[in-house]
């Protein structure tokens, strides 16, 4: 009782090593365990955006959930101060095996169960509360080995554990993410988090371990390490069949790269699909309805300089290549993986009509808003093929400021045409696009054209009502000058779609430069609407 005491009020304990060394070695495993407790963190962030998607839901859900629950960690601490060293070694080792298999847990989870929402929740509740019980059992363990006051203790644990976490928060993404990938990323992170509770404890505090506790410890740490590690040697083996379960059984390409994961399945023209960050960006089945009903109506009228912004894959470039008068095209991808894909897949090569080797085309790497804030010259027709406005990552680029620049970049008389995601199932991302167009200084023309097909999608989608998966595609073609025939007229009150005659020219136009192996166009019985 009398030690225990001591202990609280600051007494030095029997410890193995000089105070002033034992209090560096402290501060140093609270700088690693607060680095990985924030890695565990962006990790299910990270991974939960690519699962459900909607990066601004479930980044406050893991953080608010996590929060709540390191305060109830910190309670139930209260109860191992009196065995703060085993405590603290125990939790360690816990907290190493929950968060460091957390991601392989959610992305079964998705793979095979088709929900990850449950899960990513209760990960998030049993990181929390570990996180949160380390802070109470370090300033006991601080206090043993170094006769200090409580007010310069909790001043030196908060200044390494944010330290920590601020070398924790920068090697995710450009350390762990690029270099090892969420599975590995995360087996990783775990072993390093179990080795140095576990270091700290047998080696520092072993005289205030009996032989139980000193052999407990040692066997959950090894048993931890050694799951972890044969984890990591298994993990290929674990991302095959996941993709396996997500994408079919015909992935050809997966890469991780420095933007996004990169799926490639199938190689047949009826049977090619690209997805990125598991969203299905390209399917061979009904691109061309899309490719067409964007790129044709913008190509009705001066067409010699084009800029597309996205569209690595190739495909926007295809149809506007077809054109005759087209004299240059800029493709501005982030990613140069795809456009890498588009070049050498023999499957997206041939899908894309080999656009890449037409001397036309000059395909640059950059963020398109960054791209077009350089100011590298005005272009008759600016087509945006940009990742869907739904996803928060892609906010800026369906901006009032973005529009803004544009139309800046546009000739007199130049046209924009903007891919607005689906009018019948997300209406208002549509209308807000469209409304940040005209903020951005643009006449706009909405339109929006059938003919999507559903019933093949990633992971849970496969077995998911389709009923109320988009069935349209909605677009925006828009100018610089209310004088050009897209303007909506003085005459036409509330008229919100391109006129029949229009889409009626752009469907002949696009069957005119259709190849004779192609399907044929699908502008040509668009569908339109009246009011929004």
């Amino acid at each position: 009782m009398i030690d225990q005491q001591t202990s609280l009020r600051g007494g030095a304990a029997r410890i193995s090593v000089r105070p002033r060394t034992g209090r560096f070695l402290v501060l140093a495993v609270v700088f690693v365990c607060a680095a990985c407790g924030l890695v565990y963190e962006l990790e299910l962030v990270a991974l939960a955006s690519y699962l459900i998607g909607d990066s601004v839901t479930q980044a406050s859900v893991v953080l608010s959930v996590m929060v709540f629950a390191m305060g109830i960690g910190s309670l139930l601490a209260k109860r191992l101060r009196s065995r703060a060293a085993v405590g603290f070694g125990l939790l360690e080792a816990a907290l190493a095996l929950i968060g460091g298999t957390s991601a392989l847990v959610l992305y079964a989870s998705f793979a095979w169960l088709g929900e990850s929402r449950y899960a990513l929740v209760g990960f998030s509740l049993a990181i929390g509360v570990l996180i949160g019980a380390e802070i109470p059992l370090l300033m006991t363990l601080i206090q043993r080995v170094d006769r200090q006051d409580a007010g310069g203790a909790v001043a030196d644990l908060f200044a390494a554990d944010y330290v920590g976490a601020l070398v924790g928060g920068l090697a995710f993404p450009f350390l762990l993410l690029p270099l090892m990938g969420q599975l590995t990323g995360a087996l990783f992170t775990g072993a390093i988090n179990a080795a140095a509770g576990g270091a700290l404890v047998l080696w520092v505090f072993r005289r205030d371990l009996d032989a139980r506790s000193r052999w407990l410890l040692i066997t959950v740490n090894v048993t931890v390490i050694a799951l972890l590690a044969t984890a990591t040697v298994l993990v290929d083996d674990f991302e095959r069949a996941a993709r396996r379960a997500v994408y079919g059984g015909d992935v050809r390409v997966a890469e991780q790269t420095g933007v996004q994961e990169v799926v490639l399945t199938g190689a047949g023209r009826g049977s090619l699909d690209l997805y990125l960050d598991g969203r299905l960006r390209v399917s061979s089945r009904d691109e061309y309805r899309y490719h067409e009903a964007l790129v044709h109506p913008a190509m009705a009228g001066r067409h010699a300089r084009v800029l597309i912004l996205g569209g690595g894959d190739g495909l926007a470039a295809r149809e506007v290549l077809r054109h005759p008068g087209v004299e240059s095209v800029v493709v501005v991808e982030l990613d140069p993986a795809v456009t890498r894909l588009a070049r050498t897949d023999p499957a997206l090569s041939g899908l894309n009509a080999h656009a890449y080797d037409d001397p036309r085309l000059t395909a640059v790497t950059g963020d398109a808003f960054t791209w077009l804030r350089a100011r590298h010259g005005r272009y008759d027709v600016v087509i945006s093929d940009l990742p869907d406005p739904g996803i928060t990552a892609s906010t800026k680029l369906y901006s009032a400021e973005f529009y803004g620049l544009v139309a800046g970049a546009l000739e007199p008389g130049g046209r924009l045409v903007v891919h607005a995601g689906p009018l019948d199932s997300r209406p208002a991302t549509f209308w807000t696009v469209e409304a940040s167009m005209r903020a951005g200084g643009l006449s706009t023309r909405p339109y929006r054209v059938e003919g999507r097909l559903v019933g093949f999608a990633a992971g849970p989608d496969r077995s998911r009502d389709t009923s109320k998966a988009p069935h349209d595609w909605g677009f925006v073609l828009a100018g610089r000058d209310p004088s050009v025939p897209l303007s909506l007229g003085a005459g036409a009150p509330g008229l919100r779609s391109l006129g029949e005659r229009e889409l009626l020219a752009a469907g002949r136009s696009a069957e005119r430069v259709r190849p004779p192996e192609s399907p044929p166009s699908t502008l040509v019985h668009p569908r339109y609407w009246e009011e929004p």
